[in-house]
C-alpha cells in the first residue's frame, strides 16, 4: 500500500479518508497548533477543544497525525525528508513547498493540489451556480447543510490521486495534478446546464418539491417527510393513482401524460402533501416500493445512525474508541467493502515520534525539533 501525506484544507480533507479507508498509510501533517477542521463544531461530548470537532473526528479516521510548523527552515527539512518516504502528496495552495521541489527529491512522487481552497464556501457555491437551485421559491437562496459540498470536492481530489497511482504503477513516475475546487463543484450543476441547452428552460428552486418529472419530492407525514418520485412511463402514474385514489387526480385525462402533469405539478403535489399525512414514512415508503414507485424516507441524523441496513452492510461499524467508549462509526463504504476497521482521528501530533523515527529522525534530533517548537 502507498504512503499519502496530507496537507490539506477541510475541502480536500475528504480524500485523505477514502485512501485510508482503501489501506493506504495516510499521515496528516498539520502545525502544531492544529488546523482548521479540529475547530470545526459540532463537537463531541460538548467538549470545545481540537481533539473533540465531529468533522475532526470523521475526516481524519484511519490517519496518524504529524504536527510539523512548515514556516521554519527545520520544518520544511523535515517535510522534505518525508515526501522522500511518500508515493503521493495531497496538498492545499499556497503551498510551502513548491511543487517542482517536491519531485525534485521524489521523482515517482503523486501531487496533487487542491487550488481554491482560499475561496468561502458560500462564495464557490454561488459562483458554481447551485446556490440558484437550493432553496424555497421566491426565497432567499439557502446553502447546503453540513459542508457537503466539500466532501464532494473530496471526492474528486481522491479520483485525482487515483488516477496518478495508476500511472505511477504503469510507468514508475510520478505526477502532478491540479483539482480546481470551484470546477469541482461546477459539475453538480451538469443536469441544469443540460437542461437549458436541450430545452432552453432555467432551473428554478424548488425546494422540497422536484424540478424534473411532475410528481416527485418530499411529503410531509405523521413522523416527518418521505420522498416519492413517479417516473415518465404511464403505468407508473396509472399504480400511483390506484393507491392514492385521490379523485380529483383520477378524473383529470390530462394527467394520463407526464406533458399534462407537468403543466400543473403543484396541484398534484398540493393533493398528494395532504393525502400523505396518514402514513408514517417507513410505512409510505415500503407500499409505494411494493408498486415498483421509487420512493424514500427523508432521513434525520438518528434514522441513520440506527439504520439496520447500514449496520447489516457494514458502513456502520461498532468500535472501541479511546474516549468515547463503544459506539458505531461510520467507516465508509470503501472500507466496509474490504471488511477493514479504520482507527479512530488521531491527537494532534499523536504519531509524531514514530514518524520521525520511520524517516530516519533519532530521539536526540527529536528532542532537539521539539526544544525549537517545529514538532
Amino acid at each position: 500500500m502507498a504512503r499519502v501525506v496530507e496537507m490539506t484544507g477541510h475541502p480536500a480533507a475528504y480524500a485523505g479518508r477514502l485512501l485510508a479507508e482503501a489501506g493506504h498509510d495516510v499521515i496528516r501533517v498539520e502545525s502544531p497548533t492544529g488546523d482548521e477542521l479540529r475547530r470545526l463544531g459540532p463537537y463531541l461530548g460538548g467538549t470545545v477543544d481540537p481533539e473533540h470537532g465531529a468533522f475532526h473526528q470523521f475526516f481524519n479516521a484511519g490517519k496518524r497525525s504529524l504536527s510539523l510548523d512548515v514556516s521554519s527552515a527545520d520544518g520544511r527539512a523535515v517535510w522534505l525528508d518525508l515526501v522522500r518516504s511518500a508515493d503521493v502528496a495531497i496538498l492545499s495552495r499556497p503551498l510551502a513547498v513548491s511543487a517542482d521541489t517536491l519531485r525534485d527529491v521524489n521523482r515517482r512522487l503523486v501531487v496533487v493540489e487542491s487550488d481554491g481552497e482560499e475561496r468561502p464556501e458560500l462564495l464557490a457555491y454561488a459562483r458554481a451556480g447551485l446556490l440558484s437551485l437550493t432553496g424555497q421559491p421566491d426565497e432567499t437562496p439557502v446553502l447546503m447543510g453540513g459542508h457537503v459540498i466539500y466532501a464532494a470536492t473530496g471526492l474528486w481530489v481522491a479520483m485525482a490521486v487515483a488516477s496518478g497511482m495508476l500511472v505511477q504503477r504503469m510507468r514508475g513516475i510520478g505526477q502532478a495534478i491540479t483539482v480546481d475546487l470551484q470546477q469541482a463543484m461546477e459539475v453538480f450543476y451538469d443536469h441544469a446546464a443540460d437542461v437549458y441547452a436541450t430545452t432552453g428552460k432555467s432551473s428554478e428552486r424548488r425546494g422540497f418539491r422536484g424540478n424534473v418529472m411532475a410528481a416527485s419530492g418530499a411529503f410531509p407525514c405523521a413522523d416527518g417527510y418521505w420522498m416519492l418520485s413517479v417516473s415518465y412511463a404511464p403505468e407508473r402514474w396509472a399504480k400511483l393513482m390506484d393507491w392514492v385514489q385521490d379523485p380529483v387526480l383520477m378524473n383529470d385525462p390530462s394527467l394520463t401524460e407526464e406533458a399534462g402533469r407537468a403543466q400543473k405539478r403543484d396541484l398534484i403535489l398540493d393533493r398528494l402533501a395532504e393525502w400523505s399525512k396518514g402514513f408514517k414514512k417507513a410505512e409510505a415508503v415500503t407500499q409505494a416500493q411494493s408498486l415498483h414507485i421509487t420512493a424514500s424516507p427523508v432521513s434525520t441524523t438518528k434514522d441513520l445512525v440506527e439504520d439496520p441496513q447500514l449496520v447489516a452492510r457494514g458502513f456502520l461499524r461498532e468500535m472501541d474508541h479511546p474516549e468515547f467508549g463503544r459506539m458505531l462509526f461510520p467507516v465508509g463504504a470503501t472500507a466496509s467493502l474490504r471488511g477493514s476497521t479504520l482507527t479512530p482521528a488521531p491527537k494532534l501530533g499523536e504519531h509524531n515520534a514514530e514518524i520521525l523515527a520511520e524517516i530516519g529522525y533519532s530521539p536526540t534530533e527529536q528532542q532537539i525539533l521539539h526544544e525549537r517548537r517545529v514538532i
